[in-house]
């Protein structure tokens, strides 16, 4: 299109001056950080569309207020999700392995050290020895000796052969049972807190299909960017 363009401001595109082509087309966008501005130039008329209609934008162009915050929006849920991921694998894996195990604390014998829906890691007893002051997991039996529960308590005294007196650090006393080093099933590294309240079948039937959610559209808004 052999024609001049002119442009005073922000809004107006004065266009002087006329085709060589009955069938010539010019695609005009100014951006910056309030706002984009395009027009498709026909030789007959000025037609006011999106940029992103016609052509793939450029990194270098200047990114809106708008498209910036969405961007780092979709940002920040890849990245989670790519955090998330490598937690839960390397989790799978050591817990495969026989590393690590995981218990949600149910019971609120432990608090405050330990509340209700917190997440703790145990080490295998051969990895960390337990020892007066540690929180252990331990297998609770009948006088038959078959497993009755397993309950997460601290060791105040005794020993691996004699058995170690176990206490729930809010109960008013001692556990009846006391539990040799065969029966403990690992030791407390680290505690997550209040994630094993979402990790119940009610809230996961909840948040499945919200993060499932949240994951179509992040992906949608990165197509459309």
């Amino acid at each position: 299109m052999d024609r001049d363009i002119f442009v005073n401001d922000y809004d107006n595109v004065k266009i002087v001056g006329e085709s060589q082509f009955p069938d010539s087309k010019i695609l005009f966008t100014m951006s910056n950080v309030l706002g984009e501005k395009t027009v498709l130039i026909t030789p007959n008329e000025i037609i006011e569309s999106k940029a992103k209609m016609f052509v793939q934008a450029p990194r270098e162009r200047v990114v809106t207020g708008a498209a910036a915050a969405t961007r780092n929006g979709v940002t920040v849920l890849k990245f989670v999700g790519y955090v998330l991921s490598a937690i839960l694998i390397t989790f799978a894996g050591l817990s495969a392995t026989g590393v690590m195990k995981a218990r949600i604390v149910l019971t609120g014998s432990m608090v405050p050290t330990i509340n209700p829906g917190d997440i703790v890691l145990l080490a295998k007893p051969s990895t960390m020895q337990p020892h007066i002051g540690s929180i252990v997991a331990y297998t609770a039996r009948r006088f038959d000796g078959s497993a009755v529960a397993t309950f997460t308590h601290r060791i105040i005294s005794g020993d691996p052969q004699s058995g170690f007196v176990m206490k729930g650090d809010a109960n008013p006393s001692p556990d009846v049972q006391h539990p040799k080093l065969q029966d403990i099933s690992g030791v407390v590294f680290f505690t997550i807190p209040f994630i094993g309240k979402i990790l119940t079948t009610k809230m996961l039937i909840i948040f499945v299909p919200v993060i499932v959610g949240i994951w179509f559209i992040s992906d949608a808004l990165k197509s459309d960017g």
